[in-house]
């Protein structure tokens, strides 16, 4: 290779998988500083009581979909350096039905899996009772029935995820053992 040959560094699937990790983790960061300026601004809430809490009844939804939601963010950026390796090391193109494959994997992942965890969240906060105190600065009453109605939408969207995940599973091995 001469000095003059350009060398692909990025491929176009891995960069749209690190601009939705970005958006992601940004949407993640404005979660934490709303939660931290809630705490802030309404005296009577206290979110490390809140959280050591979390695993008793509703309040540990919460709490899993607040990591599940950093750990999305992670695997977003994790599929990245795989759609980059096909792209850039390998030189294989993801065309044709491989990139609807691939955009099913995009959507699904981000839409998806944005939608459960924070659907987690705020049936964590609603349960709880946490979201009542926030809005109304009432006393902290757990509602543990109110749970039953995030059933659906928290499943569908894991669904929806699941999906995504086993579209990008298929473009990538598809697209790896192709030949070149």
């Amino acid at each position: 290779m001469t000095a003059r040959e350009t060398v692909k560094k990025t491929g176009v699937w891995s960069s749209r998988f690190i601009i939705a990790a970005i958006v992601q983790g940004a949407v993640v960061m404005g979660l934490t500083i709303s939660i931290v300026v809630a705490q802030m601004l309404v005296s009577n809430i206290n979110i490390i009581q809140f959280l050591s809490l979390s695993f008793e009844g509703p309040a540990k939804w919460f709490f899993l979909g607040y990591i599940l939601y950093l750990i999305l963010v992670i695997a977003i950026a994790v599929t990245a350096v795989f759609y980059n390796h096909l792209e850039a090391n390998l030189g294989k193109g993801i065309h044709g039905f491989r990139s609807v494959l691939a955009w099913v994997h995009l959507i699904g992942m981000n839409a998806g899996g944005a939608a459960a965890t924070i659907g987690m969240i705020f049936a964590g906060l609603a349960g709880s009772g946490m979201l009542d105190v926030v809005a109304g600065g009432e006393e902290l009453r757990p509602n543990p029935a109110i749970m039953d109605q995030f059933i659906v939408p928290i499943a569908t969207s894991a669904g929806l995820l699941s999906i995504g995940v086993l579209a990008g599973g298929l473009a990538y091995i598809s697209t790896y053992l192709k030949k070149s």
